[in-house]
């Protein structure tokens, strides 16, 4: 999905690949607090669903990711990685809209969510925005002494809004890895080589 939209792939791009810093600089990370949910409570969206030309609604829970490790294929190289994974998440929330004009939502309809990224626990990890094109893309973490237990992604366009919550055990590296095996949204695209877009204002935290 990401890849009609390069913007958004950079600044994942940035986050996934400074993910591999992260256990090394746990200590920098305040610790969560003991009830904080990595769950976000995320809206309907029903407006946005009624007015998008495309969207994708995923909610997996424990049970269905148990069953997604056990029909991983076996002769899939990365197998046994992949049921480790699964096994250590919780739950996966995705919510993307595509419209096919400009200012069909409003940023009040995904205000909700950030506000709960404001919460104790949850640390910006890459926050990125252009102002020329209207793309913004905010990336959080939560940790647990040196360990990543929630991950969530926000990036907005004027035409798509697209929202990922994963609570759980994750490695920030293997996010490729779910987005193959279950067919998520892309968090990652190799941009390594691309130049920097004119306009972009990214900061990792």
């Amino acid at each position: 999905m990401y890849k009609k939209f390069p913007r958004i792939a950079f600044a994942a791009s940035l986050a996934t690949s400074f993910a591999a810093l992260v256990p090394a600089t746990g200590a920098l990370f305040p610790a969560t607090a003991a009830a904080q949910s990595p769950q976000l409570s995320l809206p309907d969206f029903r407006s946005l669903a009624h007015n998008a030309s495309e969207s994708v609604n995923i909610n997996l829970g424990p049970w269905l990711l148990r069953m997604a490790g056990s029909l991983v294929d076996d002769k899939d190289p990365d197998a046994a990685a992949t049921r480790k994974l699964l096994s250590g998440i919780d739950s996966i929330q995705v919510r993307s809209y595509e419209f096919n004009t400009d200012s069909a939502y409003s940023a009040a309809d995904i205000e909700t969510v950030r506000k709960q990224l404001e919460a104790p626990g949850w640390t910006p990890l890459l926050q990125s925005q252009d102002h020329q094109k209207g793309e913004k893309v905010d990336i959080y973490i939560m940790m647990d002494q040196d360990h990543t237990k929630g991950f969530a992604l926000i990036a907005s366009e004027p035409r798509q809004v697209t929202i990922i919550n994963i609570a759980g055990s994750i490695d920030l590296k293997s996010l490729p890895t779910l987005e193959r095996q279950l067919h998520l949204p892309p968090v990652k695209l190799p941009v390594a080589d691309a130049a920097k877009p004119q306009g972009d204002a990214a900061e990792i935290l």
